[in-house]
Parts: structure tokens; C-alpha cells; sequence
């Protein structure tokens, strides 16, 4: 059978930590005097913490010394990371298992590409570490998506050519980074917001076993 590399981005596709980075901002926007909601907080799907936090300023038209940029980036992770200490094997999002267990039973390369910093934490927590054959996150690069960086690493991980990676993203700038990496795209999320997406599925019980094996065969 063909060996394919199928990449999957973590937060939104494998669990979903962004419910945690959600709170971890507001309580630090409400600090600042900031007034930020979850329609804000698409906006910080997919961007770097650094990106982020200048998006929360902006929205309250703020001003801040890089020193106290660094200190509030520094409590925002610590607060998100009390919250994914508790994670456990519950918090993966419904048929993940299932479609890791199907690709590994298959022999196909599984990679992971995250702008995360706490992805190989995440995967412990959760118990799905030994599903990857390479971990690609937010410590290995320097280029946020759109930029491709994160997806041309992994793929190179598993000395994989472009053409035969396919890639599960929940953000438009992920999608974008696949597309422009000329990788198979996979939008996991609504079809009419990931229309850049090569395929796109509401969650992976929409995702079959027969539309991976011909993902493989192409």
C-alpha cells in the first residue's frame, strides 16, 4: 500500500484546548481593561501568542512596555497550563482515536504540526503520544501559519514529499499553510469559514475509513 503522511494540527482537531485558551485571555484582557468575547477570540485562531496578545491590545486600543507584554504572556501560559493539567483522554474530540488507529494499522506516517509550545504535554495528558511518528510544534519554528514552516518540517521529519502529506487544520491560516505547501488540505469545522480547504468536514465521525483508504490510493 502507498505510504502517506497525514499531518494534524492539535488545538480544534485533536482536543480542544482553545475553550482554555479562551478563558486564559479573557481573565488577562479583563485585567488590562480589555472587553474581549469569542467572536474576538476567532480572531486568535491559529496566531502565535505573541500575535495574539498584540490582537487584545489593539482591541482595546492599548499600549504596553515589552516588559509588560513578556509578563503577560508569561501569566496567560501559566493559567492555561493549570488548566490543561487536568486534561485527560476524555477531552479528545469524538472518532480521533479511531482515524490515528486506522492510519497507524495502515503503516501511513502521522505527524503532528502545532503552533502549540505545550503539545507534547497535551499528548501525554491525553494518551495518544505513541500514535505520532513526529511532532513538529510551536518550540521547533519560527514562522507562524499561514507561513507553511510548521507543515514543511513535519513533513520532512518522515522525509515525506508535499504532494503526499494530507493536512487536518481547524483555521483558516492553517489551511492556507497547507495549501500553499501544495499538500492535500482538510478543514475540520464549518465548510462556509475553511472554504480554502481541499475537503472539509464538521468533526471526524463525518470522516470514513473508505475516504482515508482513498486519501492513501490517490
Amino acid at each position: 500500500m502507498n505510504q502517506k503522511t497525514f499531518i494534524f494540527d492539535l488545538d480544534g482537531v485533536i482536543v480542544d484546548t482553545a475553550k482554555y485558551h479562551f478563558l486564559a485571555w479573557q481573565n488577562l484582557a479583563k485585567q488590562i481593561g480589555v472587553n474581549f468575547t469569542h467572536q474576538d477570540n476567532e480572531q486568535l485562531k491559529g496566531v502565535s501568542r505573541v500575535q495574539s496578545l498584540e490582537l487584545i491590545l489593539g482591541l482595546g486600543n492599548k499600549t504596553a512596555t515589552n516588559e509588560e507584554k513578556e509578563r503577560w504572556l508569561h501569566q496567560k501560559n501559566k493559567e492555561y497550563l493549570t488548566f490543561i493539567e487536568k486534561m485527560d483522554a476524555s477531552e479528545i474530540l469524538p472518532d480521533v482515536a479511531r482515524v490515528l488507529q486506522f492510519l497507524k494499522s495502515n503503516n501511513q506516517n502521522v505527524v503532528l504540526g502545532s503552533a502549540s509550545k505545550n503539545a507534547r504535554p497535551i499528548l501525554e495528558k491525553v494518551n495518544i503520544m505513541h500514535y505520532f511518528d513526529a511532532i513538529v510544534d510551536g518550540n521547533d519554528v519560527s514562522k507562524a501559519k499561514p507561513d507553511p514552516e510548521v507543515f514543511l518540517v513535519g513533513a520532512a521529519k518522515v522525509n515525506a514529499i508535499n504532494k503526499d502529506c494530507i493536512v487536518f487544520e481547524d483555521a483558516v491560516a492553517g489551511i492556507q499553510a497547507a495549501n500553499s505547501a501544495q499538500m492535500t488540505s482538510i478543514g475540520i469545522g464549518e465548510q462556509n469559514i475553511l472554504n480554502e480547504a481541499t475537503y472539509c468536514f464538521t468533526d471526524f465521525t463525518q470522516i470514513s475509513n473508505a475516504f482515508l483508504l482513498e486519501q492513501i490510493k490517490n
